[in-house]
């Protein structure tokens, strides 16, 4: 079952897979919805804007397992869907017309299309591809531990390459399931990771179950390519610099835990505490299952959700270094400038696991979507001050007859 909710009234598309439903995306215009499950399939429904309804426009068996992730590539570059899943690779399908044409919108880009995957190996991969426009190979190329990556002061300011986001397209045309043409395949994971130390969390099962792995490209070209990741059960996320000119950097560590007690090393003995044999409680983190960053719309300052398996739902506030004047980036001696975070909110009123995170066109409304099973509307008030604006159950909308308003402002 799939819930749509828009301008504070809910549809549902009942029985809208075999199985579980894992993910789904909006296109770019909101009239094309894409859905994965766990039965392997891939569903692409499109929205009849004169009665509100969905019919499905095309379904094909996407993946030899379940499908975990889908994600449009921008307009710019024609209709096109990349999809993860537990087969361990990464497919990238494009429409195209009964002649087998691509689908294309004219754009005379002549940017690199590049994807990026992580995986539960805690490597991030970015693929590139530089045979447009047939899409038909790409290559591997940057493969980045995420867990051990060296840390930078600032981006490059003559980095001005062009990203693929996580914005989707649309077109009318139909999509052929059968002869949709598979443009790309990641590789399948060849690195074989040691097992990962467990942690003291009561209930802690293997990594997959307990880690969260998650990314977001950056939506504003000026500052080139950078991508929020995280990994593992550390509950951090990093920001992470792709340059032609140098090795993947870490701009920014975006970590919610407060800063542990002192140990005893770091202290003078005291003969009265050596009597004790309690240690200070280190807090524990929970893994970040979901990051969005917002599109910047012209704020000199970035916006970046995060959504844990805490139940806590984060908005940093990012605001990248800047030289104070042209002749500061000429001087060698010169230190670059850091980039900074501060937490501006911190919601828990899932009471359970986050699974998604995600803005809306302008990043100024945020939503959330936890266990409790319900959708989360997050905005800012003049004063930038970032309040609950709204909520919705699936149990609201079967009840409530159609045409009503079915969002608790008050939740």
């Amino acid at each position: 079952m799939i819930q749509e909710m828009d301008n504070d009234s809910t549809g549902l598309i009942q029985s809208a897979h075999k199985d579980l439903v894992t993910d789904a995306s909006y296109d770019f215009y909101g009239l094309r919805l894409a859905t994965c499950s766990l039965d392997q399939r891939i569903k692409i429904w499109r929205l009849d804007e004169n009665n509100g309804t969905w019919s499905v426009e095309d379904d094909w068996k996407a993946h030899d397992a379940a499908v975990s992730k889908l994600s449009w590539a921008h307009p710019e570059f024609g209709s096109i869907i990349a999809s993860s899943s537990f087969d361990r690779t990464v497919k990238v399908w494009e429409q195209v017309l009964p002649g087998g044409q691509p689908i294309s919108n004219g754009s005379n880009s002549r940017w690199a299309e590049r994807a990026a995957t992580i995986a539960s190996d805690n490597f991030l991969r970015i693929y590139e591809c530089l045979e447009q426009p047939s899409l038909t190979t790409w290559h591997l190329s940057e493969e980045i531990d995420t867990q051990n990556i060296p840390s930078s002061a600032s981006p490059s300011y003559l980095s001005r390459a062009h990203t693929i986001v996580a914005t989707p397209t649309q077109s009318n045309a139909t999509l052929d399931g059968a002869s949709a043409s598979l443009v790309a395949q990641a590789l399948q994971q060849g690195l074989q990771q040691g097992p990962i130390p467990m942690s003291t969390r009561p209930g802690l099962g293997n990594r997959e179950a307990d880690g969260g792995w998650c990314l977001s490209w950056c939506k504003d070209r000026y500052w080139g390519e950078i991508i929020a990741a995280g990994s593992g059960v550390s509950g951090i996320i990093k920001l992470i610099q792709l340059t032609p000119s140098r090795k993947p950097s870490t701009l920014l560590t975006l970590d919610p835990s407060p800063t542990p007690p002192p140990t005893s090393s770091d202290i003078p003995p005291n003969p009265a505490a050596m009597q004790t044999d309690t240690e200070p409680q280190i807090p524990v983190p929970f893994a970040i299952t979901s990051v969005a960053w917002a599109p910047s719309c012209g704020r000199s300052y970035h916006l970046i959700a995060t959504g844990g398996r805490d139940g806590h739902v984060r908005i940093w506030k990012v605001r990248p270094g800047e030289y104070p004047d042209d002749d500061a980036q000429d001087d060698a001696e010169a230190e670059e400038p850091k980039w900074t975070a501060t937490i501006v909110a911190d919601f828990d009123q899932h009471k359970s696991a986050v699974g998604r995170v995600e803005w809306n066109i302008t990043g100024t409304v945020l939503s959330s979507a936890g266990n409790d099973g319900r959708i989360r509307l997050w905005k800012a008030t003049s004063g930038n001050v970032w309040r609950p604006a709204g909520s919705i159950g699936v149990e609201q909308v079967e009840a409530v007859p159609p045409g009503k308003s079915d969002v608790d402002m008050d939740a």
